[in-house]
């Protein structure tokens, strides 16, 4: 897997996110097992380590977890975002009040895991095709509140990201054909709305529609539910004059025989909405 350049999630959108999950686990008392069971001076030390194989994504939310939670406590990080885990592989130490350790526990989990089996999940798409030109990327399938996270752990995966939002990109799709009266009426009127930055990607089910749509001159074109034998006539259709992005059920059984019809993109929504969470735990550490 080849290490993409990771951006910096600005902290206060961690923060933020981490805030309402902490306010969420707490509910109005707290901790009420660690304040029955733990005197209040007690310390301790643990480490978060992984239960199984995968790719590590989401330290910056586990650290605001410890760090939100009791600035008494020290979060030291061991490994990087993007690196491949071993089984039992230490991520990253805390230590300080154990109160506020274990307070913060599940929410560091939580989201560790479930970015980490985005990361996980998109790793093992990309391996697969990594001996062609194809990149994996993601979708706007993602969890409400979560996407640019689940983005960023997606690209700790070795993946690109697809549009964000329905603002930053036009994507003509088959209801938007079906109103708009076919492809190249869609089209014409997206390159008569959109200012020169935008990119206009449309979608085609048929090598009839690639052939209407790559003479009125998309930047992209998504070929959607096509078998590998059909991606290839639609590769040499193309010719290179577009972009093309193979698209619709593609699993890790199918996607080498996609990557290898010669596509660029493969767009895939199970990375982030229906990938595994990777299981990691946190071991407090005696003596």
């Amino acid at each position: 897997m080849t290490r993409r350049f990771l951006p910096e999630l600005p902290r206060l959108m961690v923060d933020e996110a981490v805030k309402a999950a902490l306010l969420e686990d707490w509910g109005r008392a707290g901790d009420v097992t660690s304040q029955a069971t733990l005197p209040p001076d007690a310390k301790a030390s643990a480490v978060i380590a992984a239960r199984k194989p995968g790719v590590l994504a989401g330290l910056a939310f586990a650290e605001s977890a410890f760090r939100q939670t009791n600035a008494g406590l020290h979060f030291e990080a061991v490994l990087s975002d993007g690196d491949r885990l071993s089984p039992k592989a230490v991520v990253a130490r805390i230590e300080g009040p154990a109160r506020a350790l274990l307070a913060a526990e599940r929410v560091a989990l939580n989201f560790l895991g479930h970015l980490s089996g985005i990361a996980t999940a998109t790793s093992k798409f990309a391996d697969l095709i990594a001996h062609t030109r194809a990149d994996i990327v993601c979708t706007r399938k993602t969890t409400p509140g979560l996407r640019a996270f689940e983005k960023y752990a997606v690209k700790c995966g070795g993946g690109s990201n697809h549009r964000f939002g329905l603002d930053d990109a036009i994507l003509i799709k088959d209801n938007h054909i079906a109103v708009a009266g076919g492809v190249t009426q869609a089209i014409e009127a997206a390159k008569a709305f959109a200012g020169h930055l935008v990119k206009i990607e449309v979608e085609v089910d048929t090598l009839e529609q690639l052939d209407e749509a790559l003479a009125a001159g998309p930047d992209v074109v998504m070929l959607d539910n096509m078998p590998p034998e059909v991606l290839k006539q639609a590769v040499a259709k193309a010719g290179g004059k577009v972009l093309l992005e193979a698209s619709g059920g593609i699993e890790l059984d199918t996607v080498k025989a996609v990557a290898e019809a010669g596509v660029d993109l493969i767009s895939s929504g199970w990375i982030t909405h229906s990938a595994p969470v990777l299981d990691l735990g946190l071991d407090i550490e005696i003596g």
